[in-house]
């Protein structure tokens, strides 16, 4: 199994967690330009997940295993649902990469309009209102309570953001698109008071989620390498981007939500409003923000992949292309209302 030197990790599996025998059978659940999630069975048919970054990446500090494990290690222990850790590996001996354990949580990762037909109708706008529900847990948690208090910068968290990925933009950008350049100015003449402080997750949507189709609920919150501290609207406005209001064209190959059943939105929104006490009026605002973030993240893969450093493979760039410049006029229509 490429990613796994079985004979090492068997040896560490068997000594560092508990109950775990060997041999070992892994299966691929994700991988690619993110971390890479196997599913291992153990001679007995018990469960876990192991998580290791790419292979062959660069920047160690963009897929950091002990910080990722920390985070859902310190989360595990309030009301947020995320899978029990079970130890970490920092040893590069072991894999050729550091990597974590943790429990396999049964639910299903609803991420594209085919998945969120797997949710049974009557519990859609359940299903939606638990995502948000959970997210509100999430941004109630105290920060120093659970030993994450020195886990990033607490205040700025926009201002540093739009500063970074305007630069980011500047420096991968294959054309000139003015939505961008405009977007990226309104941005920073625009930045909010951020009111109070929150672990962010920075990705957090159904599509990295695991959820329990048999009653909507949320049972695991996963993938927390981009997490961080932060403005919690952030996260908030960044549903908005993967969400489609029942009756309008679905126009993300990722996004669950739109089908007949589910609610709008707004409708999130509010709930949100009424969990947390928050002053939601300026949603818009860290919804252009995240869709100005992903626009540049867009541009910057289809850049590697237009300049071959991806390799050489038969992919058509197009809809990648496309992507960037929906991304940033839909940033650019949340920020004036056009």
């Amino acid at each position: 199994m490429q990613g796994i030197d079985e004979v090492k990790v068997e040896a560490w599996l068997n000594a560092n967690i508990e109950g775990a025998q060997g041999p070992y059978s892994y299966d691929l659940i994700a991988g690619g330009r993110s971390n890479i999630t196997f599913r291992v069975t153990d001679a007995n048919g018990m469960q876990l997940v192991l998580r290791r970054p790419p292979m062959g990446h660069v920047l160690a500090t963009a897929h950091d295993m002990a910080r990722e494990h920390r985070i859902i290690s310190a989360v595990g222990k309030t009301n947020v649902p995320v899978p029990q850790t079970l130890g970490v590996c920092t040893d590069e001996e072991v894999n050729g990469a550091p990597f974590y354990v943790m429990a396999f949580v049964d639910g299903v990762v609803l991420d594209s309009p085919d998945k969120g037909l797997l949710l049974p109708e009557a519990l859609r706008t359940t299903a939606a209102e638990n995502l948000i529900d959970v997210l509100a847990d999430l941004h109630a948690v105290d920060i120093d309570a659970v030993g994450l208090g020195d886990l990033a910068k607490r205040e700025g968290y926009v201002e540093r953001q739009v500063k970074r990925w305007s630069t980011q933009w500047a420096n991968s950008k294959t054309r000139e698109l003015p939505a961008v350049e405009e977007v990226a100015r309104l941005l920073a003449e625009n930045i909010p008071v951020q009111h109070g402080v929150s672990i962010a997750h920075g990705d957090y949507r159904f599509g990295n989620c695991l959820t329990d189709i048999s009653t909507g609920k949320i049972a695991a919150v996963l993938d927390w390498e981009l997490c961080t501290l932060g403005d919690p609207l952030a996260d908030l406005g960044y549903v908005g981007i993967y969400w489609t209001d029942p009756g309008v064209p679905m126009l993300r190959h990722n996004d669950p939500s739109g089908h007949p059943g589910s609610c709008t939105f707004d409708h999130l929104v509010k709930r949100y409003a009424t969990r947390t006490g928050r002053d939601v009026s300026n949603v818009a605002y860290y919804k252009a923000f995240s869709s100005f973030r992903l626009a540049v993240i867009s541009e910057g893969v289809y850049a590697r992949y237009l300049h071959g450093a991806m390799g050489d493979q038969d992919i058509d760039l197009e809809p990648m292309k496309l992507g960037t410049e929906t991304l940033a006029e839909s940033a650019l229509a949340a920020l004036t209302g056009k």
